[in-house]
């Protein structure tokens, strides 16, 4: 009874977090189900991370039981990269799961040094002692730190708004594999409490941004359109307007969720191909455009080559085209209505080639 109200004190507002977040999954239904049920395992990881940690701890003044203290930190040391492998997982679409297998392999290693001390081993006196390979656990939990920051900002419409949250998160998790050289082992009895904190406040942005983003493509929407181009007309240089080749078809054969599925694929393209000056709407149906702002016309054609690249590399197509402010148009609406003319244009030639 001791030792649990002492878990209570200790992490009562690490247990407050994870049931809110959990609270907030089964009522926000802005993800699909099954990021859902992932980010529900997280925080069911997170929770039980936090016993075994607690748990080690609690025995650590004991100078016996060293092969707990050791089965215990295995644990411990393997969960890191686990988590960080699950939140990659749960954020990032479509990632498929062979992004944990270098977690997988550090937990086979971590079992096989409870055995050789490889990684690590208690002395006689009790005392941890690092192995060979003891720093191997905060190098794998450092590269995934450095994968996770990659997906996201490549994933996002490369806004402030969307920057500012990752950066956020990206320094909470760079403080979980920094810190414990700074304050030593006590940090890892933070660690779980840190986790569930930036977890919980980065879904938060991810809720508060719904307004702007488009539910099923995550790119930005018509509202955020309007508004982007009312806000920053003398910035906007040039338009790219792009529309998927044979919706309706996909739709008709093989069912609406496979034309969700090939407008999932489509905006991951077009958000792949954009920089920090241009960012992909979703405007309507398999309408999307792209606004640049201040892109010269180089600039422009190349990230037409990037999305035709990027698209490419699917079973879908996209008729494109662009105009750039040189030209004579001036404003963003004349920009559009001229580049979705060339739009049309060239999506008149693809079905005149497809019918030929």
């Amino acid at each position: 009874m001791e030792a649990f109200k002492l878990y209570l004190l200790q992490n009562w507002v690490l247990l407050l977090v994870l049931g809110a977040f959990a609270v907030m999954l089964f009522t926000t239904s802005f993800l699909s189900k099954k990021a859902t049920n992932r980010m529900l395992i997280l925080v069911f990881t997170i929770f039980v991370l936090s016993i075994t940690v607690f748990i080690e701890f609690y025995l650590e003044p004991c100078k016996e039981n060293n092969l707990i203290k050791e089965i215990l930190m295995s644990i411990r040391y393997s969960s890191t990269p686990f988590i960080l492998a699950l939140v990659i997982f749960a954020l990032v679409k479509r990632q498929k799961a062979f992004v944990f297998i270098p977690a997988g392999l550090l937990l086979i290693i971590n079992i096989i040094s409870i055995f050789t001390g490889i990684v690590f081993s208690h002395n006689d006196a009790g005392n941890l002692v690092r192995g060979p390979l003891g720093f191997v656990p905060y190098v794998i939990s450092g590269l995934y730190i450095v994968l996770l920051i990659w997906l996201l900002i490549s994933n996002s419409n490369k806004r402030m708004i969307e920057i500012v949250p990752i950066i956020f998160f990206s320094f909470a998790l760079i403080s979980g594999v920094v810190f414990p050289f700074i304050f030593g082992a006590a940090y890892s009895q933070i660690f779980c409490s840190i986790m569930a904190i930036a977890l919980f406040i980065y879904y938060v942005f991810l809720v508060l941004q719904l307004v702007k983003k488009d539910p099923l493509t995550g790119l930005l929407n018509r509202q955020t359109y309007y508004g982007d181009i009312e806000r920053s007309e003398k910035d906007i240089n040039a338009i790219i307007s792009l529309d998927m080749n044979g919706l309706k078809m996909v739709n008709d054969t093989y069912g609406h969720a496979e034309g969700d599925e090939a407008l999932i694929s489509l905006a991951i393209c077009f958000t792949k191909a954009c920089g920090p000056r241009q960012s992909a709407y979703r405007l309507g149906g398999d309408e999307f455009a792209i606004v640049c702002k201040k892109t010269s016309e180089e600039d422009v054609k190349k990230l037409v080559s990037k999305i035709e690249k990027y698209v490419s590399e699917t079973k879908y197509t996209v008729s494109i085209g662009y105009c750039y402010q040189h030209e004579g148009f001036d404003k963003p609406d004349d920009l559009l209505k001229e580049s979705d003319k060339r739009m049309y244009d060239n999506k008149a030639e693809f079905y005149k080639h497809i019918n030929d």
